[in-house]
């Protein structure tokens, strides 16, 4: 009798730490969004989802407006999220159109703040970018992003945007 309390308090604390290392990341993937370039004064629209219960995620974009190089460009690409990988970061790796491919690290930064880095290599040119977005409630989130490539011409002159999403 006397080695029930220590028995249940270790139960316990293994029970926790299981869940805890099983749990999602709380980021949410189920996403559609609305951004505004402050440089190419042109819009995005942009969509994600998981597929099911996986960590497969299916991600489309385009632009609209803006410069001529910029009004139009469309993406779609499908990538897998490994939640908690390091720190508590989701990384996602990803493939898709115009020969693209990326990494992306998400991660809650407590106080409804998210930090996200990314590196993309889109048709030959790489493109790293930051963003800061904060969830005003669990299905709506603003963000602050900033995007730089090398792309000829494009190099050091980086990309500012601003966005409002929808989480489902």
């Amino acid at each position: 009798m006397k080695h029930i309390l220590p028995i249940l308090t270790i139960t316990t604390l293994a029970a926790a730490a299981s869940a805890q290392s099983a749990a999602s990341s709380g980021l949410s993937y189920n996403r559609v969004g609305l951004g505004y370039n402050t440089d190419s004064k042109g819009y995005s629209l942009s969509a994600s989802a998981l597929i099911g219960g996986s960590n497969f995620l299916v991600s489309a974009g385009t632009t609209i407006g803006g410069s001529a190089t910029t009004n139009g460009n469309d993406s779609v690409s499908l990538g897998y999220v490994f939640k908690n990988v390091a720190l508590g970061a989701d990384a996602t790796v990803s493939v898709g159109s115009n020969e693209s491919y990326g990494l992306n690290v998400r991660k809650d930064l407590g106080s409804n703040i998210e930090g996200a880095v990314s590196y993309n290599r889109v048709s030959k040119n790489d493109v790293w970018g930051a963003e800061l977005a904060y969830n005003v409630s669990k299905q709506v989130q603003f963000a602050v992003g900033y995007s730089d490539s090398n792309a000829s011409g494009a190099a050091g002159k980086g990309q500012t945007s601003i966005t409002a999403r929808y989480n489902f």
